[in-house]
């Protein structure tokens, strides 16, 4: 069974002057258990869209989906998920920890289970010397940090996250990551939106890319950044004459110890070719690829020149 299953979903919107607008288009994709899956794309594409029918905020237009086997939009579903909102509010008269016993009592946890999670989810996101204090005076990276603890209170199976770590400073952004790879290990499945690709290149390992509500490309991590090799920097110590041997190759630098250059991937056997029958030392290679996010921009502007 999958964590997550979406087939065909549509959402359709009317807007002024009663002009209809597709959110989503036909998407489908699906999350196994125990996977981190990213959810990219730009503002606008459909992100909070899909998160919202998942949880069953709004109803789509057309199309199914089951979060662990349950149907959206029934009340079996909502009880196996920690849901974070895009823009997470609160009562904010309550203080961190009432709000988390208030959301703990919601889920029917056993008073002695629900103290023992609360003292542990409020120390892992820094919030204890603020647990007593009204919400209205935290700073919008600290309602964040709620908004997460409050997601991981009933220790869910999946996790639902739209952009979990925005108005978070690094600090705060490296420890939901930390947090997000813990839940990996423990077996657990998170499905997290965002438009900044190293949070997902950091942490995920599949990622579906929307854009103007259709799902433009759906891949592992692993095989984008694979697939992504433009080619080699490889560095030879600077003796034998192999400036001259190795003169059809882009040189980017150079000592009196070692030289540099840049390969092609098409041109990398020649390369090691012609090192091998000169007699050429080769001390490093590293690979230069395209990262994430030149992946992303490459689909999103191809995208906007069909528009």
């Amino acid at each position: 069974m999958n964590a997550i299953e979406i087939n065909g979903l549509c959402k359709q919107f009317i807007a002024k002057r009663r002009a209809e607008v597709d959110a989503l288009k036909e998407l489908s994709l699906s999350m196994e258990e125990g996977e981190i899956f990213g959810f990219l794309g730009p503002n606008g594409a459909g992100k909070s869209t899909t998160i919202k029918c998942l949880m069953g905020l709004i109803r789509p237009t057309a199309g199914t989906a089951t979060v662990m086997g349950e149907r959206i939009g029934t009340v079996e579903s909502r009880q196996k998920v920690g849901f974070l909102p895009e823009n997470p509010a609160f009562y904010d008269y309550l203080s961190a920890e009432e709000y988390l016993r208030f959301v703990g009592r919601t889920f029917k946890m056993p008073e002695e289970l629900l103290a023992r999670r609360m003292d542990e989810t409020i120390r892992l996101l820094e919030l204890w010397d603020a647990r007593k204090r009204p919400m209205r005076g935290y700073s919008k990276g600290m309602v964040q940090r709620v908004g997460l603890a409050q997601t991981l209170i009933h220790d869910p199976e999946v996790y639902i996250l739209d952009e979990p770590m925005s108005g978070l400073d690094p600090l705060g952004r490296a420890l939901v990551k930390e947090i997000i790879l813990d839940l990996k290990k423990r077996g657990k499945s998170v499905f997290f939106s965002t438009h900044i690709t190293d949070d997902v290149e950091k942490v995920c390992d599949r990622v579906g890319v929307i854009v103007q509500g259709r799902l433009m490309a759906l891949d592992s991590v692993e095989n984008i950044m694979r697939s992504g090799i433009e080619g080699y920097i490889v560095q030879t110590r600077a003796d034998r004459g192999n400036h001259q041997v190795l003169a059809g190759f882009e040189r980017l630098r150079g000592s009196d110890l070692f030289l540099e250059y840049l390969v092609p991937a098409s041109q990398f056997n020649r390369f090691v070719e012609l090192t091998g029958q000169n007699s050429v030392e080769i001390t490093l290679i590293e690979t230069k690829r395209k990262d994430l996010e030149a992946f992303f921009l490459e689909i999103v502007e191809k995208e906007k020149g069909k528009a």
